[in-house]
């Protein structure tokens, strides 16, 4: 890798629209905010995207040697049905339904959101902060509002006052909104709501009567609004000023609009130096999203139980599937996709197994093809230069398919390893495996049974191809097949692979 080349990272950010240089604030320590689910119901591929994205960011931070503190709440309370300021609490609703607890409605969902990020191979984050484990840190916050002058009480909720907050700095700078024509799109109140202007957003509801989830605050028993408790959260691990804030497209409006206001208001600084945002999923060009009806869990693309899938699609395949394509490029789903991406990771996970079990041999009656060595470097160049233009994992993996076509020519004999030059073998070697795993997350599935059966069988076939039992050495393959895996006979004995057809 050329020395310089952790130096030009560049992110794009949403709230410059342009790609800027990526500066620490602290070096070489990095504060990643990550807006979380809410936790009412199971995980689906839409929630994979921002999941994996923002895993791979932190693991290539890490990769780059900085200290990360990757924060990603827990809504547990506060997001209203239809995401605005009016309705029931999603997971009081939900709670209501099933006749039990809303933190029983949360544990469950919450494990059940763990286990399908497990399986994903997301990494946990540094801190998990729920919303309601900070009613008191938000309650501070919005005392701090009201003492700027952008909130106001009302019958006992507390609303931001967007039109005074415009007066002294821009809303609507993150998503591109004019508040002018955010005006004019609004109906007149006529004394009916308790905001000055329907643009106005909660910091703090009053719960009526029926309302579950409440607390005590100084305007009444209620409960706080959506969009603060990442704020409050943020700025209690991450400082009032830290280097990202992300999460998914759908975001930017009202929520993280709201969250810059609300942070500008109580702490008079930007909260985040860089907004990175994913695009989403869709399915035939629609969002994918519970509101919609539209989406399929994670739990159901594991097992192949939705009626949109053809058969069942592996957490890897998922995974890659979505590493496939640029963070901020639309990405949509379909079975076609799908088989495509588990063509592709069983390629990779090939060419891993190969990589692990490559050495260098050392021959001096072949000289060092200084051509071939300069060309292992430009590929590993180009893999970083993908990952640092703005975490471009579709170019990445395009530089480590390039490398992996390098593995499998070394495999095969049709390039010595002593032609690369050790050096240039073991930046082969160790690039391949590290991004793989370390950066872009990926690993096998197989189980260990499956490779002590694997034995036995790859035996029985040996023993068949001795005493030229076709017939066997047929039946066999057939079996292999249909386990995925396919033999090759090779020079060296038998090998077996993951079949990528």
């Amino acid at each position: 890798m050329q020395p310089d080349l952790r130096k030009q990272l560049k992110v794009y950010n949403t709230l410059s629209r342009k790609k800027e240089l990526f500066q620490a604030i602290n070096p070489p320590f990095v504060g990643m905010y990550v807006c979380g689910p809410t936790v009412y119901g199971d995980a689906h591929l839409g929630h994979a995207r921002p999941a994996i994205t923002f895993d791979v960011i932190f693991r290539y931070f890490k990769h780059q040697d900085y200290k990360v503190r990757y924060v990603r709440n827990i809504t547990d309370v506060g997001h209203l049905v239809g995401d605005a300021d009016e309705g029931e609490d999603k997971i009081a609703k939900k709670a209501k339904l099933e006749q039990i607890e809303p933190m029983e409605v949360v544990q469950h969902y919450t494990d059940r959101y763990h286990r399908d990020m497990a399986a994903l191979n997301v990494l946990p984050p540094s801190i998990e902060p729920r919303a309601t484990g900070h009613i008191i840190e938000q309650i501070e916050m919005i005392e701090k509002i009201i003492e700027s002058g952008y909130a106001y009480e009302s019958n006992g909720s507390v609303y931001f006052d967007v039109v005074k907050y415009n007066e002294d700095k821009e809303y609507g700078a993150l998503s591109g909104r004019n508040i002018d024509e955010m005006l004019e799109g609004t109906r007149n109140l006529d004394g009916v709501s308790d905001k000055k202007n329907q643009v106005d957003f909660a910091l703090w509801k009053k719960a009526e009567p029926e309302h579950i989830m409440r607390w005590n605050s100084p305007w009444s028993d209620g409960f706080p609004g959506w969009h603060l408790e990442c704020s409050a959260m943020s700025r209690k691990y991450l400082g009032d000023h830290f280097d990202i804030h992300g999460g998914g497209m759908d975001l930017k409006f009202p929520h993280h609009e709201a969250e810059i206001a609300q942070s500008h208001a109580c702490n008079h600084v930007e909260p985040a130096k860089y907004w990175l945002h994913n695009n989403l999923i869709t399915i035939n060009g629609q969002k994918m999203g519970k509101s919609l009806g539209n989406f399929i869990t994670l739990e159901e693309l594991f097992e192949g139980k939705h009626e949109l899938l053809e058969e069942a699609y592996s957490p890897m395949t998922i995974r890659f599937f979505i590493l496939q394509a640029q963070y901020r490029s639309t990405l949509d789903f379909s079975n076609d996709a799908l088989k495509a991406a588990r063509k592709g990771y069983r390629k990779v996970m090939n060419g891993l197994r190969l990589a692990k079990s490559l050495e260098y041999k050392a021959d001096d009656s072949i000289e060092v093809n200084e051509k071939q060595a300069k060309n292992i470097e430009s590929i590993v160049n180009s893999i970083y230069r993908g990952m640092n233009d703005d975490f471009n994992t579709a170019v990445a993996m395009a530089g480590i398919f390039n490398l992996l076509k390098k593995i499998n020519a070394v495999h095969s004999g049709n390039i010595p390893a002593a032609q690369l030059g050790e050096q240039a073998f073991n930046d082969m070697i160790s690039n391949y495996i590290t991004f793989i795993e370390d950066v872009l997350g990926l690993k096998e599935e197989t189980p260990d049974h499956f490779f002590q059966a694997l034995d036995y069988i790859i035996q029985d076939y040996s023993a068949a191809k001795e005493v030229r039992d076709y017939n066997k050495v047929d039946a066999i393959r057939a079996k292999l097949k249909d386990m995925g895996v396919v033999v090759k006979d090779t020079k060296t004995g038998v090998e077996w692979a993951y079949d990528e057809a």
